[in-house]
């Protein structure tokens, strides 16, 4: 027997798998479908379905693409491209709605000025740092001729000896004549007086210039001698001053005296004048010459023996010119000694030198 269901009628059963929907039914609305599967989880891979606009809320901003990975370069391989960071995206405009300002690089804001307050400065951009500049040479300074000059502090023996030197020579220009021979025939080293005093002429002798102060012995002597006490000291420039004087003297001397011995020359030969400054002077152009640069000493001893042998050659007073000579021969002997004492001389101190 047939049992009849009083009850209301109760909804039909769902269609198998893949029965296909009638016709009309596929753009039929769902009422509340939308919040059902808002809680169920989604397939891999695929994105959030869009929401779609609500009346009176603005529309969502379309979604900005992540910024793609550069993987880190692998030996052996071409290194990938550097990545392209993302544009600000500017969503379409709406109809009815004010289109959206386009992005504005970010830059340096300067705040209004407050009225009673300073205005504040403008931003500067950094610049690069500038290259270091290379520095400067030092100006090489001009010479100063008077340097050369003897001082009482530098050169106290060329300035104290300078001193007699212009005494005597003023003596000479202005005492009587007869005077001035007499005192020049006291002093002079010839063979008659160098047997009896020695010492004393030969010492005497070294305080006149013959010639005077036109003669070119005197600058000569202020600013050789000068130089060598700088590089050599006072009392090392006096002895090669000395030593030319005193072995020039005799080498000339001594050969007069033989001759007038053996009768070669007249016993006049003996009370001859023969005084100055002359053989001292070139002795120290001969040391001088040493302490100097090579292109500044073959200079110097080229005009030095180029005019002592073309006095020579006028033999005009060949004892005296063949002294020179050998005053010169002398001081270029004693460039080892001078250039020793020289090195002691400017060696720092606690410093010895060999």
């Amino acid at each position: 027997m047939d049992r009849i269901a009083t009850g209301p009628a109760t909804a039909a059963s769902p269609p198998p798998r893949g029965t296909p929907l009638p016709a009309g039914t596929d753009g039929l609305p769902v009422p509340g479908a939308g919040g059902l599967l808002d809680g169920m989880p989604r397939q891999r891979g695929t994105a959030p379905p869009a929401s779609a606009p609500v009346e009176g809320r603005p529309a969502a901003s379309a979604p900005v693409e992540p910024c793609s990975v550069v993987p880190a370069p692998v030996e052996g391989r071409p290194a990938a491209p550097a990545p392209v960071e993302p544009c600000s995206v500017v969503p379409a405009p709406v109809e009815g709605r004010p289109a959206a300002p386009a992005p504005v690089e970010a830059c340096s804001v300067v705040p209004a000025p407050v009225e009673g307050r300073p205005a504040a400065p403008a931003p500067v951009e950094a610049c690069p740092p500038a290259p270091a500049a290379a520095e400067a040479c030092p100006p090489v300074p001009a010479p100063r001729w008077w340097r050369l000059l003897p001082t009482p502090v530098g050169t106290p023996f060329t300035f104290g000896y300078a001193a007699v030197l212009v005494v005597t020579s003023t003596v000479a220009d202005l005492a009587d004549p007869g005077l001035v021979h007499t005192l020049y025939e006291n002093s002079s080293t010839d063979v008659a007086h160098l047997l009896r005093t020695p010492v004393l002429v030969l010492l005497a002798s070294a305080v006149w210039i013959a010639g005077g102060i036109v003669s070119p012995y005197a600058p000569a002597f202020v600013l050789v001698l000068g130089a060598l006490e700088r590089r050599i000291g006072g009392a090392r420039a006096a002895c090669v001053f000395l030593a030319g004087h005193v072995v020039a003297t005799l080498a000339t001397e001594v050969p007069v005296g033989l001759a007038v011995l053996v009768g070669h020359l007249p016993q006049t030969s003996l009370h001859r004048l023969d005084y100055g400054i002359s053989f001292g002077v070139a002795a120290s152009v001969g040391a001088l010459a040493g302490l100097l640069r090579p292109w500044s000493r073959g200079l110097l001893l080229l005009l030095a023996g180029g005019a002592l042998l073309n006095d020579l050659i006028a033999f005009r007073d060949p004892m005296t010119n063949w002294g020179h000579l050998i005053a010169l021969s002398l001081g270029v002997a004693g460039w080892p000694l001078v250039r020793r004492r020289q090195r002691t001389a400017t060696a720092p101190l606690g410093r010895s030198t060999s």
